[in-house]
């Protein structure tokens, strides 16, 4: 079965029809950059040039960068534009996608369910903790693989800071630092995270998981075993499908 899936994050949005069976991509992705500011209106036409790149007419799963309630209900929005707050996300792409059936779930989330399903966490028992690496760090929590949902681990005081405001891509990349040094960086965020949930597993997604042979090595001192994403920057548009499918 194939569902279609879109990846909404603070510098792109990024969608394919999604194989189920297999939790993969059926077709090359199509992306488009996030606008700025982000606004609902903004993201939705977004959206919506990513669906009809592949004139696509069935359900859309698609993920967001914040706390999602109630269905399709926009809790927080640290890095699109706030606007987005208590806004029906669900309502508002459906009717710009045409009246397409549509869900929402956060995008680390969905990212999450993906590789616990497809990828490196596949048949993980105890507590295991998806970090994606992007605009922001976004957070998945697996406790014998059911997801706790809207954990928002990035948000975590460090060093009197939003963790991901030093530990992000963006940070490496506004801050031009070393692979070296941002893997310090990294490693204090999980010297934390454990310190908080002692997880058995971590694993690193968005962008940078293509570039784990960078950066994971410089990383130690952490008791958790530690891998990248194996869908990499994909597992958001997997993730999102599963959860229009229902099979999150």
């Amino acid at each position: 079965m194939q569902i279609f899936g879109v990846d909404i994050g603070g510098s792109g949005i990024k969608g394919a029809p999604v194989d189920l069976d297999k939790g993969e991509l059926t077709q090359e992705r199509c992306k488009v950059l996030t606008p700025h500011p982000a606004t609902p209106d903004g993201v939705a036409d977004g959206v919506k040039e990513v669906v009809d790149h592949f004139g696509w007419t069935g359900p859309v799963g698609l993920t967001f960068p914040g706390v999602v309630t109630g269905g399709a209900t926009i809790r927080t929005a640290a890095n699109v534009d706030k606007s987005w707050i208590d806004k029906d996300a669900g309502a508002l792409f459906a009717e710009r996608l045409g009246g397409l059936p549509v869900t929402v779930v956060n995008d680390a989330d969905a990212a999450g369910v993906a590789e616990m399903h497809f990828g490196a966490g596949q048949g993980r028992k105890g507590t295991v903790i998806l970090l994606t690496f992007g605009t922001g760090i976004g957070s998945a929590l697996f406790v014998n693989g059911i997801l706790v949902p809207n954990t928002e681990l990035g948000h975590l005081e460090l060093n009197g800071h939003d963790a991901e405001k030093k530990a992000s891509s963006k940070a490496k990349e506004d801050g031009e630092l070393t692979w070296e040094h941002w893997a310090h960086r990294v490693q204090k965020y999980l010297a934390h995270v454990e310190m908080l949930f002692s997880p058995e597993l971590f694993i690193i997604g968005g962008g940078v998981s293509r570039k784990a042979d960078k950066f994971l090595h410089f990383i130690e001192d952490i008791k958790a075993e530690i891998v990248p994403a194996q869908l990499q920057n994909n597992a958001g548009i997997v993730g999102a499908a599963m959860h229009a499918a229902g099979d999150d």
